[in-house]
């Protein structure tokens, strides 16, 4: 198979997705570029000319270029050996099609932007804002009470571990290690998902956190 070259750097919680999917297909033979978004790195005219937004990741490989986390998510799935994590069934994999777009519209701006983006890169997000805050807040628990009601007595989002918990795991890293962890994490069965997720080897090994 060709190159494959992962455009993005580790702290960005879409490219995590992407590298906790490779590694949970075992698959390590891949060149990564950082492109920090926080010192503006994607907005460059170099990084413009791969993705006219400035957004990570963008995915070479194979002789295409994917932009877009979902695309380069199913493509990879679809053409790397190793377990799906796309469902088997039309119920579950509805189950995850569903969260995943939730988690784009709702969870990512709340949970990334206005909880950890309050707390861990204020300049990133326009400054503390305790309106986009408490706005995060409240929008976040919403998102995490619907994950849970989607899960229900599921070990993971969509039944076994899936493209869902990608998206939302690296999310959830942030917010973990902010003062309103407690607040936010106050959701029923939240606590079970979450210390499955932690002990997964593939979100262990991308972890952005040094140390």
């Amino acid at each position: 198979m060709s190159e494959m070259t992962l455009w993005g750097f580790d702290g960005s919680t879409y490219v995590r997705t992407v590298k906790m999917l490779l590694a949970e297909k075992g698959f390590t033979d891949f060149k990564q570029v950082p492109l920090n978004v926080l010192e503006g790195d994607p907005k460059k005219p170099d990084h413009l000319e791969r993705h006219p937004f400035g957004k990570v990741p963008v995915l070479d490989y194979d002789g295409m270029r994917l932009l877009e986390t979902v695309a380069i998510a199913r493509y990879l799935n679809d053409v790397l050996p190793g377990k799906s994590l796309v469902p088997a069934t039309p119920k579950d994999r509805a189950r995850m099609d569903m969260i995943v777009g939730i988690i784009d519209s709702y969870g990512y701006g709340a949970l990334a932007g206005g909880v950890a983006g309050y707390h861990l890169f204020p300049d990133f997000v326009g400054g503390k804002s305790e309106a986009m805050r408490s706005a995060g807040l409240e929008n976040g628990r919403k998102v995490l009470e619907l994950v849970m009601k989607t899960k229900g007595a599921s070990p993971f989002i969509a039944g076994e571990l899936s493209l869902a918990d990608l998206y939302l795991a690296p999310i959830i890293a942030y917010v973990s290690v902010t003062p309103d962890k407690d607040a936010v994490f106050a959701v029923p069965g939240f606590a079970d998902w979450w210390s499955k997720i932690e002990a997964l080897p593939s979100f262990k090994s991308t972890s952005p956190f040094p140390g």
